[in-house]
């Protein structure tokens, strides 16, 4: 059984045309699945509606129609003691890395703050003695140093404030992170060293990855498959190597033509 499953997921939005309220499609009948341990890449240019099926298999937003499983759970209709343990089970990391932060908070704040919310679960350290020490591991596991925990994310750069949202995503030991153009912030070799992070985490911890981006490339390097959007539809998926070398959509041709390839350094 896939570990996340969508059905003709559809969402639409009310607009004004004139005088009239018309409902807006952003997200059209898509259907995919996410496997255990696998990385999904779901490419498409900006508007394609990505985000979208991100933040409603987040549950964040609620599908117009359709339905959305996440481990078994139909996110729309679970009780609140089943979002609390999907909660825990996947997390996000968003695009801007210093938006993501709260600014009048110390990294040690940030990244202990999932186990204060959740400190109901086993698995969270309890006390500042062993939440200071869990946070030291975390952040060791991202690269960054034990120093960084009482400064405040003006401090640093935007590959290090992305590699401190990381840190806090990983805090609650989820299975399945959802990156929303993880990179698109951040210059092409700070974004590469970010990537190559990604891949080594995934290794370590046995993470299943929906990695959502408009570059090709960048997505044909992490991805086990890739899904293609285009218009809030899904319109070509298949595995990663095989849908780059022949694609058969037009779109997805011109996805590919359009991005640079990454730099050596990524490889």
């Amino acid at each position: 059984m896939a570990l996340v499953e969508l059905q003709a997921v559809s969402k639409s939005y009310p607009r004004r045309a004139g005088l009239r309220t018309e409902m807006h499609p952003v997200v059209q009948d898509v259907s995919l699945s996410i496997h255990a341990g696998e990385t999904l890449g779901l490419v498409g240019e900006s508007g394609s509606g990505k985000t979208t099926v991100a933040r409603i298999i987040l549950g964040l937003i609620q599908p117009t129609s359709g339905s959305v499983r996440v481990d078994g759970i139909d996110v729309a209709s679970a009780n609140p003691a089943q979002m609390r343990r999907l909660r825990r089970q996947m997390q996000p990391v968003f695009q801007d890395p210093f938006a993501a932060l709260n600014p009048r908070m110390t990294v040690l704040e940030i990244v202990t703050e999932p186990w204060r919310i959740h400190r109901d679960d086993e698995r969270s350290p309890r006390g500042k003695a062993a939440q200071r020490t869990a946070a030291v591991e975390l952040l060791k596991s991202v690269g960054l140093e034990d120093s960084a925990l009482l400064c405040y994310p003006h401090e640093f750069s935007g590959g290090q404030r992305q590699r401190i949202n990381i840190a806090r995503a990983l805090a609650l030991r989820p299975g399945f992170l959802i990156l929303d153009e993880p990179v698109s912030a951040l210059d092409v070799s700070v974004g590469a060293q970010i990537v190559n992070l990604l891949r080594q985490l995934q290794r370590d911890h046995g993470l299943t990855y929906l990695f959502i981006s408009h570059s090709m490339p960048l997505v044909r390097y992490l991805s086990t498959r890739i899904a293609v959007m285009e218009r809030g539809r899904l319109v070509e998926t298949g595995e990663a190597e095989a849908l780059c070398a022949a694609p058969r959509e037009a779109y997805t041709r011109q996805l590919l033509a359009a991005t640079p390839e990454l730099p050596s350094g990524a490889a």
